[in-house]
């Protein structure tokens, strides 16, 4: 019994001491395994904050006075959105437009329907039709998202450097192959996206969103003064953390006015530069008539700043009274415009961030 029990206790020793062994074998053998590590290292997620930036390009050369029976008013958007990390280097970007008409008659009449509904060219896809004309047969936002993934790791310099040719189309043997429109307002809309970024609170490896919401419903016919088409755009740009809450935003709009005669002439200036309200600041002036003294664009910082750390169903669930203005007393202290388009455009830019 004595003997039988002898060798149960040594070879639970033995049994211990290779346990013993093996542990710190097993130890040492995840330290020396580098692919193993590797992976590990390709799948942190990077530390560190991004700044978030927001730019608009507007232009309404395009439009024209009556011709066969129809004139046009046509504002062109070019929107980026960027993050950029703490080397100045684009993190991720989303490129988006949208082209606003409005025609209207040589009897100054507004012609086209108030309520259309106006999509962005990233709403439209293969709706805008360029997918069929294109030598690459690839969509407008095919083009944009390659041009957008293309400057990823670049710094607005070297966006900026992007060779083009006399048409404003890039040669780079590597970007023709999957962009052949004309880059130049992607080129300096990113630049200044860029150089409007700022620490907002995203974090690296948040997701990005872009959206734009546009209206046309203030445009109205020509009378005792001239008629006007109005392409009214919200744009936000935002970010949001894996909890899904938003980590910043930004919040802009342009008023983009074309006027015209009662005899269907253009009388706007079509080089005019065109400004979006952040841009325009106090020369908005809606300060004057505001009750609480503050200006359009300080009012969307505010609450945009309101939605930072609240999940797009707590956006969506702001209250708001009849009129569309706000009514929590938090938010009413700094906002007292109408938040519901507001809303709407960062439900778009959430709901389809990357």
């Amino acid at each position: 019994m004595k003997k039988a029990l002898a060798a149960f206790l040594a070879a639970a020793i033995t049994a211990v001491s290779f346990a013993g062994c093996g542990t710190t074998t097993t130890a040492s053998s995840a330290a020396s395994q580098p692919a193993v590590s590797s992976q590990a290292a390709e799948s942190t997620p990077a530390s560190g904050t991004w700044k978030t930036g927001l730019a608009v390009i507007t232009s309404i050369a395009k439009s024209t006075d009556v011709k066969d029976g129809k004139g046009l008013a046509e504002a062109d958007s070019t929107v980026v959105a960027v993050a950029v990390d703490q080397d100045g280097k684009i993190a991720k970007c989303l490129i988006d437009a949208v082209q606003s008409k409005v025609e209207f008659s040589d009897a100054g009449k507004v012609l086209t329907p108030l309520d259309t509904v106006v999509k962005s060219k990233q709403e439209l896809g293969t709706e805008y039709g360029l997918g069929k004309a294109s030598g690459i047969k690839k969509e407008w936002n095919e083009q944009a998202d390659a041009f957008a993934s293309y400057v990823v790791g670049k710094t607005a310099d070297e966006v900026k450097g992007i060779a083009v040719d006399s048409e404003g189309k890039a040669t780079d043997k590597e970007l023709t192959a999957s962009v052949t429109i004309h880059v130049g307002d992607f080129i300096a809309a990113v630049e200044k996206a860029v150089a409007n970024a700022a620490d907002n609170g995203a974090k690296a490896d948040d997701k990005l969103g872009l959206g734009i919401e546009t209206s046309i419903s203030g445009s109205k016919d020509a009378g005792a003064e001239d008629g006007l088409a109005q392409a009214y755009s919200y744009y936000t740009v935002t970010t949001t953390g894996a909890d899904g809450k938003i980590t910043s935003c930004i919040i802009d709009a342009s008023q983009t006015n074309v006027n015209f005669s009662k005899a269907g002439k253009i009388t706007s200036d079509l080089k005019a530069e065109q400004k979006t309200k952040n841009e325009l600041g106090d020369a908005y002036g809606m300060k004057k008539a505001s009750k609480i003294g503050k200006e359009w664009n300080e009012e969307a910082a505010a609450f945009a700043k309101y939605v930072v750390g609240k999940t797009l169903d707590e956006v969506k669930g702001i209250a708001v009274d009849s009129e569309g203005k706000a009514t929590d007393k938090e938010l009413t202290a700094s906002v007292t415009v109408h938040v519901g388009d507001f809303i709407k455009v960062i439900d778009k830019a959430v709901s389809g961030a990357k």
